[in-house]
C-alpha cells in the first residue's frame, strides 16, 4: 500500500521539508499561501505522519506502559480507567500489560516497554524486581508504584507510590468481627511475596493481639484469585476445628469463598460470618449476609497516580521523592 512521505508532500506543495513538518506542529512561522499549499498536499497525497518519526525528534512517544498483575481484575481496570481518564486529555494512550503474578514475565514486560520507549510507567508489582525497576527510575523514566509497594529495602522507597492503607483496612475489617464476638478467625491471605499480603496480614494480626488472642484459628495464603478462595475454604473445613468467622483479604477470593461456603450447604452468617477486602457485589444476592466489606477506590486511586505521572512527566516536581498516597477506607456492610 502506498503511503507518502514527507519530501512528496514538500515536492507537491513546492516548499521545503521544514516547512511542511512547521505546518504540521502548526507553527506560526509559515506564510498563510504556503500553509494553504501544504494542507492541499497533504489531502491529495493522504499524507499521515510518522508517530515513530514524530516521537524520535520530540523525545516523547505519548505511551504509558501499565503492567498489573491480573487484567481481568476488575479493581486493576477501574486504577487504569482512573489513569486513562486523567492522562488521555493531554493525549496519552496506555500499553496495557499483564505479569499473572509471575516475576519473571514481570521482568520482561518491563524491559520490553523501556524498548518501546514509553514515556512513563505505572506497575502494581509482582515482587522481586526491585533493582530493575529502581534502576529505569535512576535512568530518568517516571516510574510510579500502584496498589503495591517494593520489598525490603531503604534506597527503593524513593519511588512514588499510590496505594491503600492495607494494615488499617485489615485491622478495622478483622476488629468489626472480634466485637460480634468471633474469636475463631480464618483468614484468606494474599501471598506473602508482595505487600499487600504481608500489609494486611499484619493488620489481622495487630486486631487479634488487640483482644488478647494470640493468633487466627486457620491462615491460608492465596493468589488473590477466586479458585484461592474455594481451597481456603476446603481446607478450613477439613480441620477439626472449624471457624466461625472468616476474613478474606481480597475480594475474589472472597467471592471463592462465598461460592464454597454456599455449595457445602452452610449459612451466612449463622453458621460463618464474613468480612472481605473489596465489595463482592454477589453477596448482595444473599438473604441478609450480614457481610462487612472495605470500600474500596481504585477509580480514585487511578487519578491521582494519573495526576502525579503529568506532573513527574512535565518536571513540574522534579527533586520531590517520593510521593507516599495511602488511602483510607470506609467498612461497610450488606445488611
Amino acid at each position: 500500500m502506498f503511503k507518502a512521505t514527507i519530501k512528496q508532500v514538500a515536492a507537491e506543495a513546492e516548499v521545503s521539508t521544514a516547512t511542511v513538518s512547521r505546518v504540521l506542529n502548526s507553527s506560526l512561522k509559515v506564510s498563510d499561501e504556503a500553509k494553504r499549499r501544504v494542507t492541499e498536499a497533504i489531502a491529495k497525497l493522504h499524507y499521515e505522519p510518522s508517530a515513530i518519526a514524530r516521537s524520535l525528534k520530540q523525545d516523547k512517544t505519548y505511551m504509558i506502559g501499565i503492567i498489573v498483575p491480573d487484567i481481568t481484575n476488575p479493581y486493576f481496570m477501574e486504577i487504569s480507567k482512573g489513569i486513562e481518564d486523567t492522562v488521555g486529555q493531554r493525549g496519552f494512550q496506555l500499553m496495557f500489560c499483564s505479569s499473572n503474578e509471575n516475576t519473571e514475565k514481570e521482568s520482561r514486560l518491563l524491559q520490553h516497554l523501556n524498548e518501546k520507549r514509553v514515556d512513563a510507567i505505572v506497575i502494581a508489582t509482582a515482587g522481586g524486581n526491585g533493582n530493575k525497576i529502581e534502576s529505569m527510575s535512576r535512568s530518568g523514566l517516571p516510574v510510579v508504584l500502584i496498589d503495591r509497594s517494593l520489598e525490603g529495602r531503604e534506597d527503593l522507597k524513593k519511588l512514588d507510590l499510590i496505594a491503600e492503607n492495607n494494615a488499617e483496612g485489615a485491622f478495622r475489617l478483622t476488629k468489626r468481627l472480634l466485637e460480634d464476638g468471633h474469636t475463631a478467625l480464618g483468614v484468606v491471605n494474599g501471598p506473602s511475596s508482595v505487600s499487600t499480603g504481608r500489609e494486611r496480614h499484619e493488620g489481622v494480626l495487630r486486631a487479634m493481639r488487640e483482644r488478647g488472642i494470640e493468633r487466627p484459628l486457620h491462615v491460608y495464603n492465596g493468589d488473590f484469585s477466586v479458585e484461592g478462595g474455594i481451597r481456603a475454604v476446603r481446607r478450613f473445613w477439613q480441620a477439626d476445628h472449624k471457624p466461625t468467622a472468616i476474613v478474606s483479604l481480597n475480594n475474589r477470593m472472597t467471592f471463592g469463598v462465598l461460592l464454597e461456603l454456599i455449595r457445602s450447604g452452610l449459612r451466612i452468617p449463622s453458621d460463618v460470618a464474613i468480612a472481605s477486602f473489596g465489595e463482592v457485589e454477589a453477596g448482595r444476592l444473599l438473604k441478609k449476609p450480614r457481610l462487612y466489606y472495605i470500600d474500596q477506590q481504585p477509580y480514585d486511586m487511578g487519578k491521582r497516580a494519573g495526576e502525579l505521572l503529568l506532573s513527574r512527566m512535565n518536571k513540574q516536581d522534579d527533586g520531590v521523592f517520593p510521593h507516599l498516597e495511602l488511602f483510607s477506607h470506609q467498612i461497610k456492610c450488606i445488611p
